[in-house]
């Protein structure tokens, strides 16, 4: 695997990785009890949203897809 394979690898587990905190952050902002923590979720909620969008950007620069393999072929 070469480099450019691997930052991809890495780019797409950030890219998962941002969006299912884009899924769960509302769940958690909702479900705080305390109202400042609610909103820090809320605010983290945009924060990610716009980590999305960089990545997306990433990928549309590199002429790649966000989505890739699950299985990772590491050679040891």
């Amino acid at each position: 695997m070469g480099l450019r394979e691997v930052m991809l690898e890495e780019l797409r587990d950030l890219y998962s990785a941002e969006n299912q905190l884009v899924k769960a952050l509302p769940k958690l902002a909702k479900a705080a009890q305390d109202e400042e923590l609610g909103k820090s979720f809320s605010e983290h909620l945009q924060e990610t949203t716009g980590q999305v969008e960089r990545l997306q950007e990433v990928f549309s620069l590199l002429e790649e897809t966000p989505q890739g393999s699950t299985a990772r072929a590491w050679k040891v």
